[in-house]
C-alpha cells in the first residue's frame, strides 16, 4: 500500500482565500429571506435569460467531454487573471499520477458553498460550466444579483477532482478505485483531498456534479431524464433535518428554472443512502448536498446543452441562497419529481418487417438500440467514439427514444453493405450463407431499412422469397453519425 500523500496547499495568484484564513468555521446559516430585504425585491433571475446569457457570453472550452486537464489549468488560469484579486486558486492536493487538485474561490461572505466536478472522469457536463458560472459573475459584478452573492456566500470550486480518469474519459482514478465509495476509506488521494477541504471550510451546502448513463428516463410515458436531482440523504432512515430541507428547497428552485427548458424531462434520482459515498456522507459530516445528473438529451449539440442547463442550475441555486428565497421556498416541486427510471433507448425503430439474419423467418416488431462512449486510441486529436449495441426486440412500447423511427412497411435488416448509401437499390445477402453481424440483443447497432422495389418480371411461384428481390435503402441507422 502507498503512504497516503497528504493535501499540500499552494496558493496562488492571491495572499489567501478569502475568508478562509486560518480558521476552522461553523456552519454558517444561509441567509434568511429577511435578510435579502437588502438586496432589494428583484426577481429571480429568469431561466430564460440565464440560457440567452450562456449562449452570448459562455467560455471557449471543447466540447465538455473533449475538455482535458491542460484545458481546465489553462480555463483557471484564465478565470483568475481575468478577475484578478476576485477569484482565488489554491491546490489542494494532487492525483495518483501528480496532477494538481485546482480549488478555486469567489466572493467574501460568511456562508460557504462548494462545488465539484468530475469526481467521475467520464462525466464532465459541469466542468465547464464552473467556468460559465465564474465569467458570468466577472461580467454582471456591479448587478444586485451578484452583489448579494458576493457579499453574502463564498464559493468554493473544484471543476476537475479526477483529473487522471478525466484524461482517459473513464469513471475511475487512476488507482482503479471509484472516488466516490472512498469516502469512509479515504485511500485515493482526491478523495482524501475533498474531505480535507470540507472539513477546513464546513460548508452549509454542497453540489455533487455528475453524469448518469443514457438510458436513464423520467415520467410516464418515459422522456429522457436529463437532469436529474437530488437532495441527499444523510442517513439509512433517510431522515429530514433542518440541513436536508435547505437541499431540498435549493432542488426545487433549480427544478423550477429548468422545466421550462427541459418541459418533463427533469426527474429525482434515488434517494437511497449509500453508507461509502461522498455525498451521503458529507450529509453526515453537516453539509447539505444536492446531487445534480446531467442525462441523455437530443440533438447533435447535446454537449452543449447540458453544459447550458447545468451553468442556469448553478446561478439558480446560488442566487436563491443568496437572496434568501431559498428558506422560504417550498419543497413541492422537489418532492412531486418523478424518480428516475432506465426506460429510454437511444433509437427505437417501430412496427418494422425484421429480417435479422438469422435464418429465421422475418417477423414483425420494434427494435431498441443504445450507444455508449469512449476515448477514441491512438495518436491525433482527442476524440470520442460511439458504440450502439441492439438493447431489446419485440413490443418495445413502454420506452420512451431520444430517437423514434416510425418503420412501417420497411424492413430491417443487418447493414449488410458498407458502400450502401440512401436511395441505392441493393440486393439482399443470402443469410443462410451469412457471416456478418444479425439483428439480436447485443449485436451493433447499425441497421438497414428498406423498402421493396418492383421486379420487371413479378414471380407467381408460392415459393418465392420477397427478400431475393431488389430493395432500395431509405434509411441507414448509424448510431453517433450527425445526420444531414
Amino acid at each position: 500500500m502507498k503512504t497516503p500523500i497528504l493535501p499540500v496547499l499552494l496558493v496562488a495568484g492571491v495572499a489567501a482565500l478569502p475568508g478562509c484564513a486560518a480558521r476552522h468555521p461553523a456552519a454558517t446559516a444561509p441567509p434568511s429571506a429577511a435578510t435579502s430585504a437588502s438586496g432589494g425585491a428583484a426577481a429571480a433571475l429568469g431561466p430564460a435569460a440565464l440560457a440567452a446569457w450562456w449562449d452570448a457570453h459562455h467560455v471557449a472550452l471543447p466540447p465538455a467531454p473533449l475538455v482535458t486537464y491542460d484545458d481546465m489549468v489553462a480555463a483557471a488560469a484564465r478565470a483568475v487573471d481575468a478577475d484578478a484579486g476576485r477569484v482565488a486558486r489554491e491546490v489542494v492536493g494532487r492525483s495518483v499520477e501528480g496532477r494538481d487538485l485546482l480549488h478555486l474561490t469567489v466572493g467574501r461572505g460568511p456562508t460557504h458553498v462548494l462545488l465539484w466536478s468530475q469526481m467521475h472522469g467520464d462525466e464532465p457536463s459541469a466542468t465547464p460550466a464552473i467556468f460559465d458560472l465564474l465569467e458570468w459573475i466577472r461580467r454582471e459584478r456591479g448587478t444586485a444579483a451578484v452583489q448579494r452573492l458576493e457579499d453574502r456566500l463564498t464559493v468554493h470550486l473544484v471543476p476537475m477532482l479526477n483529473p487522471d480518469g478525466a484524461q482517459r474519459f473513464i469513471r475511475r482514478n487512476a488507482q482503479g478505485i471509484d472516488i466516490n465509495r472512498d469516502a469512509l476509506h479515504l485511500q485515493t488521494p482526491e478523495g482524501r483531498a475533498l474531505k480535507a477541504l470540507r472539513d477546513r471550510l464546513q460548508p452549509v451546502l454542497g453540489f455533487n456534479l455528475h453524469n448518469q448513463n443514457g438510458q436513464t428516463s423520467a415520467g410516464s410515458p418515459p422522456k429522457p431524464a436529463t437532469i436529474s436531482l437530488l437532495a441527499v440523504a444523510h442517513d439509512a432512515a433517510r431522515s429530514d433535518s433542518p440541513r436536508r430541507t435547505m437541499a431540498k428547497q435549493t432542488a426545487a428552485l433549480v427544478r423550477e428554472a429548468l422545466e421550462p427548458l427541459i418541459p418533463g424531462q427533469v426527474g429525482r434520482y434515488s434517494d437511497e443512502f449509500e453508507v461509502r459515498a461522498f455525498g451521503d456522507n458529507l450529509g453526515r459530516w453537516g453539509t447539505a448536498v444536492v446531487l445534480i445528473e446531467s442525462g441523455p438529451v437530443s440533438g447533435a449539440d447535446a454537449d452543449q446543452v447540458l453544459v447550458r442547463l447545468n451553468f442556469v442550475a448553478l446561478v439558480t441555486a446560488l442566487d436563491g441562497l443568496a437572496s434568501g428565497r431559498t428558506a422560504a421556498h417550498p419543497t413541492a416541486a422537489y418532492d412531486t419529481l418523478p424518480v428516475n427510471e432506465s426506460n429510454l433507448l437511444s433509437i427505437r425503430i417501430r412496427n418494422a418487417t425484421i429480417a435479422s439474419g438469422t435464418g429465421v423467418a422475418p417477423f414483425v416488431g420494434d427494435i431498441g438500440v443504445n450507444t455508449s462512449r469512449a476515448l477514441a486510441r491512438g495518436d491525433g486529436p482527442r476524440r470520442l467514439q460511439v458504440a450502439s449495441r441492439i438493447a431489446d426486440l419485440g413490443d418495445l412500447r413502454v420506452f420512451g427514444a431520444l430517437e423514434d423511427v416510425d418503420a412501417t412497411g420497411l424492413t430491417a435488416t443487418p447493414a449488410f453493405d458498407d458502400a450502401a448509401r440512401e436511395g441505392d437499390l441493393v440486393r439482399m445477402p443470402d443469410w443462410s450463407a451469412w457471416q456478418g453481424a444479425t439483428i439480436a440483443v447485443g449485436q451493433p447497432g447499425a441497421l438497414f431499412l428498406l423498402a421493396p422495389v418492383s421486379t420487371a418480371a413479378p414471380t407467381t411461384s408460392a415459393t418465392a422469397s420477397p427478400l431475393s428481390e431488389s430493395w432500395r435503402l431509405v434509411r441507414r441507422v448509424q448510431p453517433g453519425v450527425t445526420r444531414p
